[in-house]
């Protein structure tokens, strides 16, 4: 069925939205999938702050070529049937959240990506779904921040235990 051009015009304005909305955003070829497996990812992705959807290239491409200026380099890769992952929260968990899906589904293809306006090839998707999440990134940092004055009060309490065990040593000398 045709769709008029109101109604064109608000998949636009939609599609617009959730490219400037995202952080990042991944287009992905989906030809052959199921209905279930679709589903599967879609759930995924919804637990890392992300969704999977399926936008008309024509009208994708339109939105990247007005409001949507970030993901102006994706236009040259909308062609043939993909879908758009539209990633939310941290860019790294919904890249790995897409990378695993596609290890377990060989009809899905990672084929673009997009992130601070930057292009990203399926090759960078990945390295980025290789990254740490955010939250095991802030923890690494802190553990490096905490770990000089770890060793600090280690040193500055062996000093008053090394004591004790001196006086200990000669009061046991003395009996």
């Amino acid at each position: 069925m045709a769709m008029d051009r109101k109604g064109k015009e608000a998949l636009r304005v939609v599609a617009e939205g959730r490219f400037e909305k995202a952080n990042a955003a991944v287009l992905a070829e989906y030809r052959g999938l199921t209905v279930a497996s679709l589903t599967e990812l879609r759930k995924a992705l919804k637990k890392v702050n992300g969704e999977f959807r399926i936008v008309k290239n024509r009208v994708a491409k339109k939105a990247v070529e007005g409001k949507a200026q970030d993901a102006k380099a994706l236009a040259d890769s909308l062609k043939g049937p993909v879908g758009i992952a539209f990633l939310y929260g941290d860019a790294a968990a919904g890249a790995k959240a897409l990378s695993d899906f596609e290890k377990d589904n060989e009809l899905f293809k990672i084929t673009a990506g997009v992130m601070d306006s930057k292009k990203l090839s399926a090759k960078d998707v990945k390295a980025i779904a290789s990254l740490p999440s955010k939250e095991v990134l802030l923890g690494q940092i802190v553990g490096l921040l905490v770990s000089p004055h770890r060793g600090l009060l280690g040193v500055l309490n062996g000093v008053p235990r090394n004591l004790v065990q001196v006086i200990n040593a000669i009061k046991e000398k003395k009996q």
